[in-house]
């Protein structure tokens, strides 16, 4: 922040917290990636938000009648904005790795549901796929990164 600026107590905190484990160490890392997470989910909602047909169409969905949009908007809105809530939070309480445990979770449910349905119809295909992988890839790293030690601590 610029020497202008005031720094709130609980971003003091954080920083100060940051800065003394490092920012390339492994707390450093699951808060960058936590931030990453919060950001891509919040602009995911976001998008799906203001051009619901065309993010259906690339899911590889055609909305229907006023259920069909209110399904679309709790998934890809209402559990995008919920997950990117939790990222948020986790990225800033590093000494509580079970917050970024859940987002972790949230990410790795998709993609299993994803193998399930591929046991009858197959795999995803196209942007869905690049998706899956990116959901697959950010949750493992979330777990990859928990802090040492911690194995069943909150």
């Amino acid at each position: 922040m610029s020497a202008g600026v005031p720094r709130t107590a609980k971003a003091t905190a954080t920083a100060a917290a940051a800065s003394a484990d490092g920012p390339w160490s492994r707390a450093g890392l699951r808060a960058r990636l936590l931030s990453l997470v919060a950001t891509v989910s919040s602009l995911a909602a976001l998008v799906a938000m203001l051009d619901p047909d065309r993010v259906a169409s690339a899911m590889g969905l055609f909305l229907v009648g006023v259920n069909g949009y209110s399904q679309f908007y709790a998934i890809y809105v209402g559990i995008r904005l919920a997950t990117a809530g939790l990222a948020l939070l986790a990225s800033r309480h590093g000494d509580q790795p079970l917050l970024g445990d859940l987002v972790a979770l949230f990410l790795l449910a998709q993609p299993a549901g994803r193998l399930v349905a591929a046991f009858a119809i197959g795999l995803p295909t196209g942007v869905l796929f690049v998706v899956c992988a990116v959901e697959l890839l950010a949750g493992l790293s979330l777990l990859a990164l928990r802090p040492r030690g911690k194995i069943l601590s909150p």
